[in-house]
């Protein structure tokens, strides 16, 4: 996400004032938001210039994962030439990151056993590599049986063991150095019938495995359920569990859309406190607003009225801020934003025709310009200046000469010298 990509159609993007002052923070919780935001998200940027310089900061991207799943549909050549064009050009305005929805699944690439089809996988890759889009691999393995091929399930338990081990190999080493990260084995606490087939210690040998394809690998848990605290428990237990075996945890996924027309902050923070404990990154790697136990869920044709896309919209900003403020999140990636290609099509940013919702308005406002750094500063007696930023990576002009400098999280600030 670069600066330019405030721009819609040649034209800035603008809120009406109206909606504009309802997405503005006004309440004590929302203060506190921004006081953590503030704190954790916000690293120095010190300018050394000659006194009394005009200095113009510019920031280009978030370090912070704002991002969206790559629809299969649109890379396997049945989208029109238009919806193709328009898809590629809204998420590259909306998004630094992106996860594969369905094409790196196993079913969808080797359907049948020794047919396996990497083309699709192939197409997102290319294309997200060309716009330094990092992509999330979803997913290596998903154990819930109804969604394993039934060749894969009449195998013998050797034979069982030997093909999951040639598909993790296999996938990693030729994806190697590609892929940001990978789901490891998808929604454990649902269902896992390789370990109901192989023993417990299955899921540290899928681990390995994939790291012997690519020994570089971020391999992350992903399940549902966890933010509304209803699974939380089950799956600390068996972070727990894994930690204890030694199985190469990277980081913690949990899907955000289990809520339903609306969501439980409360919970929603608890939830991520309580998994912040293991000190791992969590990213927050499927978010609908509203959610699967909407109303929407079960009838995708309802129309929302102009009051539940406002109600929406206001939503969705404050899962966003819960979110951004919490120091153990480093990303949010939402699962479909277009409802030509959105598993709950009411949940989109924009409409079937391209034209934005007030959620998609809200979400532009929200990330493009309350967490976005566009500032004239000028410089001091002592030719220093510090500029509180966001993490991320900026452009500094000073005297018509410009400097490219990425503000990192880990480090907390950044020298640059004209």
């Amino acid at each position: 996400m670069r600066s330019s990509k405030k721009i819609k159609n040649g034209k800035y993007f603008i809120l009406s004032f109206i909606t504009l002052l309802f997405f503005l923070p006004v309440n004590a919780q929302v203060n506190d938001l921004e006081k953590s935001i503030n704190e954790h998200r916000k690293g120095e940027i010190i300018i050394k210039a000659k006194p009394g310089a005009i200095i113009r900061v510019e920031q280009q991207e978030h370090e912070f994962w704002f991002g969206c799943a790559i629809s299969d549909g649109i890379f396997n050549g049945r989208a029109s030439e238009n919806d193709v064009k328009m898809y590629k050009q809204i998420f590259l305005q909306n998004f630094n990151s992106a996860v594969t929805e369905n094409a790196v699944k196993w079913p969808g690439m080797e359907r049948r056993k020794g047919e396996v089809d990497y083309s699709l996988v192939d197409a997102m890759l290319e294309w997200t590599e060309e716009n330094n889009i990092p992509l999330r691999a979803h997913n290596l393995f998903w154990g819930i049986e109804r969604f394993i091929q039934p060749w894969v399930k009449e195998l013998s338990d050797e034979e069982l063991e030997a093909t999951l081990k040639n598909r993790a190999e296999t996938v990693t080493s030729r994806y190697k150095g590609r892929f940001a990260e990978y789901d490891l084995n998808n929604e454990m606490i649902h269902g896992n019938y390789y370990e109901e087939r192989l023993g417990a210690d299955i899921t540290k040998k899928m681990a390995l495995w994939a790291q012997n394809g690519d020994p570089d690998i971020k391999l992350y848990l992903n399940d549902y359920d966890i933010l509304t605290g209803n699974m939380l428990d089950e799956y600390m237990a068996q972070i727990r569990g894994l930690l204890a075996q030694g199985v190469p945890i990277a980081g913690i996924g949990v899907q955000g859309h289990l809520h339903a027309e609306s969501f439980d902050g409360g919970e929603l923070k608890r939830s991520l406190d309580s998994l912040a404990q293991f000190n791992l990154p969590i990213k927050i790697t499927e978010f609908n607003m509203p959610g699967q136990r909407s109303k929407y869920y079960q009838n995708r044709e309802l129309k929302m009225t102009p009051e539940e896309e406002q109600q929406k919209a206001k939503d969705l900003v404050d899962y966003y801020r819960i979110c951004f403020a919490h120091p153990a999140v480093e990303g949010i990636l939402m699962w479909g934003f277009w409802e030509g290609a959105n598993w709950i099509p009411q949940s989109s940013l924009y409409k079937r025709d391209w034209t934005p919702t007030p959620a998609g308005e809200a979400y532009q406002f929200l990330i493009f310009d309350e967490w976005w750094m566009n500032v004239n500063v000028y410089g001091n007696n002592n030719s220093e200046i510090s500029v509180p930023a966001f993490f991320g990576k900026y452009k500094i002009t000073v005297d018509g000469k410009t400097k490219e400098v990425d503000l990192k999280k880990s480090e907390g600030r950044v020298i640059v010298e004209f």
